[in-house]
């Protein structure tokens, strides 16, 4: 059974920044692609950034140019830098991957960005 855990959540101010890590552990053989998602109350989960396996990336029209995907292969971990952070970031941040063609969410960590 693979695991995906994230960490990094918290407070942050508008304008600062916030480094989301999201490991996988368990049996796993190849990582397809890595993406983050967010859910904010009240609204619809929301594919926020993607990675695939050829290094591609794309990410949600409301954060290009302030938050940058990255994988670790080595230590099977995508990563999610978060910059110019505002209130409308604010969300549950959930870390999701198709590991050897199967899908698996994270439990998810809570970003807060307020003055």
């Amino acid at each position: 059974q693979v695991q995906l855990v994230e960490s990094g959540g918290g407070l942050v101010q508008p304008g600062g920044s916030l480094r989301l890590s999201c490991a996988a552990s368990g049996r796993i053989s190849n990582i397809n692609s890595m993406a983050w998602y967010r859910q904010a109350p009240g609204k619809q989960r929301e594919l926020v950034a993607r990675v695939f396996s050829d290094g591609r990336t794309n990410y949600a029209d409301s954060v290009k140019g302030r938050f940058t995907i990255s994988r670790d292969n080595a230590k099977n971990t995508v990563n999610l830098q978060m910059n110019s952070l505002n209130p409308e970031d604010t969300a549950v941040y959930i870390c999701y991957g198709i590991i050897t063609f199967i899908s698996y969410w994270g439990q998810g960590t809570q970003v807060t960005v307020s003055s």
